[in-house]
């Protein structure tokens, strides 16, 4: 079964970018490719209760397993051994990546406090758009009483978009609500 949202892009969005961007070839349609959630704990993935809870956190929020991320090198600087857990992410594709963006869209954006839309600003030169949330609550599957300390997310939408621009309005198409970008 096809998600919703995978359909909107297929007979819809696809021939509104194609007509827009005047692609000669099909595969030339930006398209999501995945979207990977991050949540960096630094020092305190040390803390078995800390990152078993984040772990649950990502589970509940994506539905999917999410991995523990190590340290790459040793740094005394950050009081960092090599293998040390120092944060949790999980990578999100076909039908859950459908899902998770509907539920970005229509349930986790409405709950922000004070939200007054996305920056437009947030692109990569890819077309690749990331986002933080800064706590874990706007997310509907998240009980006030489970948590201990609010934490937020990076979230990173990877796009086959060539230019911010292509991916701004690929993600436009999808409903994210950018703010406006002020002429002056």
């Amino acid at each position: 079964m096809t998600h919703e949202y995978k359909k909107i892009y297929q007979n819809r969005i696809k021939p509104t970018l194609k007509q827009k961007f005047d692609y000669s070839n099909d595969h030339q349609i930006p398209k999501l490719l995945k979207i990977q959630i991050n949540r960096g704990l630094g020092l305190a993935a040390q803390n078995k209760t800390i990152l078993q809870k984040t772990i649950e956190e990502i589970r509940l929020i994506t539905g999917q397993q999410p991995i523990v991320t190590k340290a790459k090198k040793s740094i005394a600087g950050f009081k960092t051994r090599e293998g040390m857990d120092l944060g949790v992410t999980v990578t999100l594709r076909n039908d859950f990546m459908y899902a998770f963006l509907e539920k970005l869209i229509h349930l986790v954006f409405p709950r922000i406090r004070d939200f007054r839309g996305l920056s437009p600003d947030s692109f990569d030169e890819y077309g690749n758009y990331n986002l933080g949330i800064r706590e874990q609550l706007v997310f509907p599957e998240i009980d006030y009483n489970m948590i201990d300390q609010l934490r937020g997310y990076t979230i990173s939408i990877v796009t086959t978009a060539k230019t911010p621009e292509e991916g701004r309005i690929l993600l436009q198409e999808f409903g994210f609500p950018f703010k406006k970008l002020s002429k002056g």
